[in-house]
């Protein structure tokens, strides 16, 4: 059997649909995800923590300097990004 003929009846069994979908639903749904850990999720978990914002913990690698902006380790970020992973 030809490659081409094998892929047209993978084609045509609507598997291909079925993962495009997916892939659509799947994307929409980390989105949500995302949006809970960001907006509803860790604003009460920095409030209990002394009014901490997650998003703007950083570590100053370098200082800004003239033109050159500031090389920030932004580890606010990353938890966040780490507790939408785990959700």
């Amino acid at each position: 059997m030809s490659m081409m003929k094998e892929f047209k009846e993978f084609a045509m069994r609507g598997n291909v649909v079925d993962m495009a979908v997916g892939i659509v639903i799947g994307g929409a749904f980390g989105k949500i995800v995302s949006s809970f850990v960001k907006d509803v999720l860790m604003p009460p978990i920095g409030v209990l923590l002394g009014g901490v914002d997650f998003s703007n913990l950083t570590i100053t690698i370098r200082e800004a300097i003239g033109d050159t902006p500031a090389v920030l380790l932004k580890y606010g970020v990353f938890i966040n990004t780490v507790i939408d992973f785990i959700i």
